[in-house]
């Protein structure tokens, strides 16, 4: 009978190391599913190719920095519609029966200055736009021929 104390010892000790397996084998599996991994992709698997070094690159990638970037719209009475914090795509257009482009998709309306800092209606009315300093070079340049409208997203 002197051995019958240890084998229950070794027996308690073997299913506890066999729960601690499963639980760390359900957390790996609970990380594989949700990216957090830290393998080389979206859901653990690499996209396009790139592996780690892809997915560390796209992690490392700095902010896309935003700068205000003033814009007149042709129709006054859309701008009135406007409040900061809306989100509109912009469109110009050289005049009626030219092709018209998206400039800037998805800017967010950082001001709407009030109506009596205005001028006349028939110049439009300026709204105040946070987008990248690439896109608010395109405003600015095609603000000089063109004509602006918005469309609320």
């Amino acid at each position: 009978m002197r051995g019958g104390g240890g084998h229950r010892l070794r027996r308690a000790a073997w299913r506890q190391r066999r729960a601690l397996a499963a639980g760390l084998t359900l957390t790996a599996a609970a990380l594989a599913a949700s990216g957090l991994g830290g393998s080389g992709g979206e859901g653990g698997a690499s996209v396009g190719g790139h592996g780690a070094a892809g997915a560390a690159q796209r992690r490392a990638s700095p902010p896309v920095r935003l700068v205000s970037a003033p814009v007149r719209i042709a129709d006054a009475a859309t701008v009135r519609l406007l409040r900061p914090g809306d989100r509109v795509d912009v469109i110009a257009s050289e005049g009626a029966g030219a092709d018209s482009r998206v400039l800037a998709k998805g800017a967010r309306v950082t001001q709407v200055p009030s109506e009596s800092t205005e001028g006349s209606a028939a110049d439009g009315a300026l709204i105040v736009l946070a987008v990248p300093r690439t896109t608010a070079a395109t405003l600015a340049g095609a603000g000089i021929s063109a004509g602006f409208a918005v469309i609320l997203c």
